[in-house]
């Protein structure tokens, strides 16, 4: 390994340097798909639960109003 940085250092550098680019992208890639998930699917999901809760809980009464106990 030392002798490839010794007589060729640019193609050394590049064969050491891949490894390290490669996991830097996939650390930046993870970040933006945890903030994407944080910032955009989890407030869209907690609103359409809240939705479903509030029309949920206006809708019970509604439905057993009309059922006969004979």
């Amino acid at each position: 390994m030392l002798r490839l940085l010794a007589v060729r250092p640019v193609l050394g550098t590049v064969i050491l340097g891949i490894p390290v680019l490669l996991l830097i992208a996939v650390g930046l890639v993870t970040i933006m798909a945890l903030k994407f998930v944080v910032l955009f699917v989890l407030p869209v999901m907690v609103a359409v639960w809240l939705f479903r809760r509030i029309v949920r809980g206006r809708s019970r009464p509604a439905a057993t109003e009309g059922t006969t106990s004979a």
